[in-house]
């Protein structure tokens, strides 16, 4: 077995410059996942992965080794330490993969709910509403510049394998694909909406959530048909943009499951 022990070597270089750089990503149309949970969700939903990168140390566990025969692909192995230095975790479980970012198919008229997102910057959050668009079966999430890099290690992390089950798009005209999406049009407003629990998501919809400091930007917010307001007691004045998406994706899927007329 050869084991790569240099941080120089020009594919370990490669590879960290795709973990830290957005733009690397985009260009090469590829991205790092890191974990036992993101390479086996990788593997059930894509298939083999561009490369496949094992520590040396990790090599003989069994969960890794399950995913190397799965994967079907010749692992590249590192140093224990050279793993560790691209490892964006302080206790890597010693496997990651090269993988294709996945291109969503052409857009089509569709009667499922979607997701747009202006301006959501912190990775956690923009992780975790993936991660409830997937667990609530909202499969298309679209966002707008200003967004965090949906393929960005730390995204990556906080959705947990939701990319994959997802089409994800982005575009620079985030309001205009809002306008355009022919059905209930609803963004969230911490005051003077319409309450969650009293509006209709038995239909066609969509949501629009904003970043956390200013919320949907205007132009979004004027493509709206309607207002959410989620009522919260006093002691807070707003919700977490994240959390706020997993309350309203939770009541649109509730109501899905309740037979019209009840």
């Amino acid at each position: 077995m050869t084991i790569l022990r240099s941080r120089d070597n020009p594919r370990v270089r490669r590879w960290r410059r795709l973990i830290a750089d957005r733009q690397t990503r985009r260009r090469a149309g590829r991205a790092w996942i890191e974990g036992t949970r993101l390479v086996g969700a990788y593997l059930q939903a894509q298939g083999a992965p561009i490369a496949l990168i094992v520590s040396a140390q990790a090599s003989e566990a069994r969960e890794v080794g399950e995913l190397v025969a799965r994967a079907g692909v010749a692992p590249v192995v590192l140093a224990t330490a050279v793993f560790k230095s691209l490892a964006g975790t302080e206790t890597p479980q010693g496997i990651a993969a090269e993988i294709e970012i996945p291109s969503p198919p052409l857009e089509a008229d569709s009667a499922e709910p979607r997701i747009f997102l202006d301006g959501v910057q912190d990775p956690g959050n923009l992780g975790a509403i993936l991660r409830s668009a997937a667990a609530f079966e909202v499969p298309e999430v679209v966002l707008g510049a200003g967004c965090a890099d949906p393929w960005s290690p730390k995204v990556l992390r906080a959705a947990m394998g939701a990319h994959f089950s997802l089409r994800l798009r982005e575009t620079d005209a985030l309001a205009q694909r809002f306008a355009a999406f022919a059905g209930e049009r609803i963004c969230t407003v911490p005051r003077d909406g319409t309450p969650l629990h009293e509006i209709d998501l038995r239909g066609r919809h969509a949501w629009a959530f904003g970043g956390e400091a200013r919320g949907v930007g205007e132009a979004t917010a004027r493509a709206a048909t309607l207002r959410a307001w989620i009522p919260i007691g006093g002691a807070t004045e707003s919700l977490n943009v994240a959390v706020a998406a997993s309350i309203c994706l939770y009541e649109a899927a509730r109501q899905r499951r309740v037979p019209q007329g009840r």
